[in-house]
């Protein structure tokens, strides 16, 4: 399922600060990787290369900094450089975004969605200099406090933001939370919302049926609402991808400014 559509946030509130210039949402299936999913791998190809030209949007938006956000299980800045490992996936693969001068790393792991986001940001090369910041929202956190997170992200040069998030976990009776008859409604909204670029409709999630659907992305896509409302102007979305194909909706998407 594609579409494109255009959404209106109201009047910019950023005055003389940096804009955002792009946001992408990709989810965070562990057999995005191919070398985790094996055999498996070619079921995932057309999610990998939806997932890559989002990345490489954001890339050619010209930011110089992207901010990648996904659930964990609290809310907070998470310090630089940034390193994961997919080990309790089954592979030891780790996975670094940066550096230290000393050319030591910091030792916190990431959570999924981060370290799928490190993946896929290490994955596909940047055109030039390129800075990463990441942070997680609480899985619980209410509406208006993953709101207050996005408007309160920025940088001091052009920025983008990467949403990581994963739809309802409950479509179809092989799918990780059985199956569950809300939960087709429930993601054709999120499509409609990614693919109109409607920051409203995200913040209409309820935080309560998104738990009982085991949706991995409510916070995180509340997070994006709220930066691009502040950003305020004309939006135009582009939803590439939306399919369930282990019985969890997975979307990509990208905004940009209109």
């Amino acid at each position: 399922m594609t579409g494109s559509a255009r959404g209106r946030t109201g009047g910019s509130r950023y005055g003389e600060g940096v804009p955002l210039v792009a946001a992408a949402v990709c989810p965070h299936p562990p057999l995005i990787v191919p070398e985790l999913a094996g055999a498996a791998a070619p079921e995932l190809a057309d999610l990998r290369a939806a997932a890559d030209a989002a990345v490489a949007r954001l890339y050619a938006a010209g930011a110089r900094t992207v901010v990648a956000v996904g659930a964990g299980g609290r809310t907070a800045d998470l310090h630089y450089p940034y390193r994961g490992s997919f080990a309790p996936w089954g592979l030891p693969l780790e996975v670094r975004l940066g550096q230290l001068p000393d050319g030591g790393a910091n030792t916190d792991g990431l959570p999924l969605g981060l370290l799928v986001g490190a993946w896929l940001l290490r994955r596909v090369p940047p055109p030039g200099p390129m800075t990463w910041r990441m942070a997680t929202v609480a899985h619980d956190e209410p509406v208006e406090r993953c709101a207050t997170v996005g408007a309160r992200m920025g940088s001091d040069q052009p920025w983008a933001l990467l949403v990581m998030g994963d739809g309802s976990a409950c479509r179809g009776t092989k799918a990780p939370g059985y199956d569950d008859p809300r939960a087709g409604a429930y993601d054709e909204g999120v499509a409609r919302a990614l693919a109109d670029a409607d920051p409203d409709a995200l913040l209409g999630l309820d935080p309560g049926l998104s738990a009982e659907l085991k949706v991995a992305g409510r916070a995180p896509w509340q997070v994006l609402a709220g930066a691009v409302r502040e950003a305020g102007g004309d939006w135009r979305g582009e939803l590439s991808y939306h399919r369930a194909p282990y019985g969890v909706s997975y979307f990509v998407a990208n905004w940009a400014p209109a």
